[in-house]
């Protein structure tokens, strides 16, 4: 029986550090503050939102919401958006996406300032990931990749790693963040070929397909790190990750669930990028 590497315990030691720190910044007469930007109502967002600022106000971190129609110009938001950029009292920005598609969402992305992209949007951000450099913030979710290695002390130095899926919101990010962490990484993609021989030479495997169940037992081998990122939602209605867990959890050493994985440990993350924005303004 594999390890869980559960998400509430990470969460748990991360909000812990945020707490702190934001308690420095007030001690400072700074409070960190998350501007929200939503464009109309779509649902999923409507329930991020409420997760995001139920999270910030556990952890001492406020929230401005600025809520846009759905039907609102490319104008109006460029212009939104760079009044966050001048209000020094908000220190990091989320924009939800993607945008209607009247709006050209590249353009719109990198309108936002590097120190306050708190979820890497703008290509500096993740020019950052990729040089080392701190510009802006990685994505958050695979930040809380590293942040569940980093909490269950699996080090990653001289590791083989694979990472599945080669998005700018995961996959490729993540590979960057596990190189940083000196292991040697392969991205696998819809092209790779005979991809289950080469996720099983990983010793540690960060799963971000966006396929309910892709990674079966032929993906593994016993002494496996696997980490899920899918969130799915599988025949029956229930939340599934990427990785067939039945089929996967008796032979690997330690793998994350879904639900209670790395999805409960992302919305920690953005906060905690907040604070450290509003760290780094102080510290300027």
């Amino acid at each position: 029986m594999a390890k869980q590497l559960l998400g509430k315990e990470v969460t748990a030691a991360l909000n812990e550090r945020i707490k702190a720190n934001a308690a420095e910044l007030k001690a400072k007469g700074v409070t960190p503050t998350l501007g929200i930007i939503r464009v109309g109502e779509n649902p999923s967002d409507v329930s991020y939102e409420k997760g995001a600022t139920k999270r910030c106000e556990t952890l001492g971190v406020a929230c401005e919401k600025i809520l846009l129609p759905e039907d609102v110009s490319q104008e109006e938001l460029l212009a939104v958006i760079d009044k966050v950029n001048k209000d020094d009292s908000i220190h990091g920005v989320l924009l939800f996406r993607p945008l209607p598609k009247h709006l050209d969402q590249a353009v719109i992305e990198n309108a936002l300032a590097a120190e306050k992209d708190v979820d890497c949007m703008t290509d500096l951000s993740m020019s950052g990931v990729f040089t080392g450099k701190k510009i802006g913030f990685p994505p958050c979710t695979p930040q809380a990749c590293m942040e569940i290695l980093d909490h269950y002390g699996i080090d990653c130095t001289g590791k083989k790693a694979v990472v599945i899926g080669r998005s700018l919101v995961v996959g490729k990010p993540a590979a960057m963040m596990l190189v940083k962490k000196n292991a040697t990484v392969t991205i696998c993609h819809t092209r790779t070929v005979d991809m289950p021989s080469v996720a099983r030479e990983a010793d540690i495997l960060i799963v971000a397909a966006g396929r309910a169940g892709v990674v079966g037992a032929d993906y593994v081998r016993e002494g496996q790190i696997v980490i899920d990122v899918g969130i799915n939602v599988n025949a029956e209605g229930k939340l599934c990750g990427d990785v067939d867990y039945a089929a996967v959890e008796p032979i690997v050493d330690a793998i994350t669930p879904v639900p209670g994985g790395v999805g409960s440990v992302t919305t920690s993350v953005l906060v905690g990028h907040v604070v450290e924005a509003a760290m780094r303004k102080v510290n300027a």
